[in-house]
């Protein structure tokens, strides 16, 4: 899962080796972390938490301590059907992780319907749409330029008369410096409480591995406007940024539950802590 990880912090392990840490080793060390995109608290954690007998295991029994620390939210949801919201900036992956998303679910044996609500960006109905029939989903979609509440709204209500287990639904990317877009999602929120009050049962904010530490900025501010349940991080496989799911982790309190390696319709994996670290700090 996180072999690329082990490839790209090789010169890490120059410095796993028993014996005093001093002030220069202990600097290459701060170095190659902040270079995987830690961030400066989780860095400081780690070195602190350096026992020099076994510099490696420490670093990777402090991480798994700060991901395996109770999330600020959780899914509890016994709705049908459960309702997945999924929103990013243009660019991230938000079609293609929906796709690979209804994949997985479907694989598992749940009836899964998609909505192309992402009306706003030109061939991002195409898409979904080239999408579920290759893989043999339901789809509701509207026209371009139409109104996204009511694709959702409609997508709602068929999911409920076909008895869909799950409805992705996908949203058009929008910048998080645009406030007025941003606000578009609190009509898109209302829509679906008319539908069922503890809807969006899931929101999964997708965000590009290969912008580094800039994605936390994108999370802070989605959060702001639309509760967050869940990170989808995509494009690990072209990063060398894969630290950002443990800064992203320590500083929100928020899962990556979903990681993004390729463009195939399998290529999204359910989010494993310990072999990440592992991978990190081999």
């Amino acid at each position: 899962m996180f072999d690329f990880l082990k490839t790209r912090y090789q010169k890490i392990k120059r410095i796993f080796f028993p014996g005093e840490l001093t002030a220069e080793r202990k600097e290459e060390l701060e170095q190659t972390l902040y270079e995987a995109d830690l961030g400066s608290t989780v860095v400081q954690e780690l070195i602190d938490s350096i026992d020099e007998k076994d510099i490696s295991n420490s670093l990777k029994k402090k991480a798994l301590e700060i991901l395996q620390a109770p999330p600020i939210t959780s899914v509890e949801s016994t709705n049908s059907p459960h309702v997945i919201l999924m929103i990013g900036v243009n660019g991230a992956g938000k079609t293609t992780t929906t796709a690979k998303l209804a994949n997985h679910y479907q694989k598992l044996g749940k009836k899964v319907l998609v909505a192309a609500a992402d009306t706003f960006r030109a061939g991002a109905i195409e898409q979904l749409d080239v999408w579920a029939k290759k893989l043999n989903l339901d789809i509701v979609k509207g026209r371009q330029g139409a109104d996204p509440s009511s694709v959702i709204f409609d997508a709602l209500e068929s999911g409920k008369s076909k008895k869909a287990d799950i409805v992705i639904v996908d949203t058009a990317g929008r910048l998080e410096s645009k406030e007025h877009l941003m606000k578009e999602l609190d009509k898109i929120y209302r829509v679906m409480k008319k539908f069922d009050p503890t809807a969006p049962h899931e929101v999964l904010l997708v965000l590009d591995a290969t912008l580094g530490q800039n994605i936390k900025d994108q999370a802070l501010n989605f959060h702001k406007y639309s509760p967050i349940t869940g990170f989808v991080v995509t494009k690990l496989d072209g990063s060398s940024k894969g630290g950002i799911i443990l800064r992203l982790y320590r500083e929100m309190g928020i899962k990556t539950k979903w990681i993004g390696l390729g463009e195939a319709a399998d290529d999204l994996l359910s989010f494993d802590a310990e072999r990440y670290v592992e991978a990190l700090f081999s």
